[in-house]
């Protein structure tokens, strides 16, 4: 029996992280697609517009345009950088978790409706685990996610520590909240049993504190590596 237990558990993980795999992909292709819209197709249309209004009698005024629009290819060209770093997925995980979170933050940033403070306490073991990695990644997109959609917030706070062979991720907004005594039936709506059912598959826990008005807390604990 114990044989068939450990080997369902084998199952049900090898699903999740399968499952997690599609899901930070898919999330970076939605992030990609947001971001030639609305960010570089913008940066390329307005170097189009400047190069058509250059009036090559006007030489003070030319060469003015033709240095905007090279500012304006350089910066297209960080942004095509970072999505190719984007690109990447969860091989970011595997070359580190604090890397991938601080590319996560990136783009958080860019929407200019965030500010965004970070820090990593602790010093990570020489041995990673990718796996738990790539779970605590996309429980991170998802608590993020809950942000995005419900908190109103303005303000995020993400710590990533570890101690004593155990790692931890919080993170804390300021928005408006919500009664986290009415967990989980209130609030099935915002991913917060998904969260806690994807630490559990790990060894994790999780703790939820929020109240209306005060905004969230979100803890996952999990044993590391």
């Amino acid at each position: 029996m114990h044989i068939k237990e450990k080997a369902l558990m084998q199952l049900t993980f090898d699903a999740e992280i399968t499952k997690t795999q599609l899901e930070v992909q898919e999330q970076t292709m939605q992030t990609i697609g947001a971001d030639l819209h609305d960010n570089i197709g913008q940066l390329l249309s307005l170097t189009s517009l400047t190069l058509n209004s250059i009036e090559l009698k006007n030489a003070p005024k030319a060469r003015q345009k033709i240095d905007a629009a090279i500012d304006l290819t350089v910066r297209s060209i960080k942004e095509m950088r970072l999505l190719g770093k984007l690109l990447q997925g969860d091989q970011l995980v595997v070359t580190g978790l604090s890397d991938a979170i601080g590319h996560e933050i990136t783009w958080i940033e860019k929407s200019g409706h965030y500010k965004v403070s970070y820090t990593n306490d602790g010093e990570m073991p020489a041995v990673n685990s990718p796996d738990k990695d790539l779970i605590l990644f996309r429980i991170l997109q998802e608590i993020l996610n809950n942000i995005i959609k419900h908190a109103k917030a303005t303000e995020i706070n993400i710590k990533l520590d570890y101690q004593e062979a155990v790692l931890q991720l919080q993170v804390s907004d300021n928005g408006i909240g919500f009664n986290s005594s009415n967990f989980p039936s209130e609030q099935s709506g915002m991913g917060l049993q998904n969260i806690q059912k994807r630490a559990g598959i790990i060894g994790g826990e999780v703790t939820i504190i929020s109240n209306p008005d005060e905004g969230a807390t979100i803890t996952v604990f999990i044993p590391y590596p």
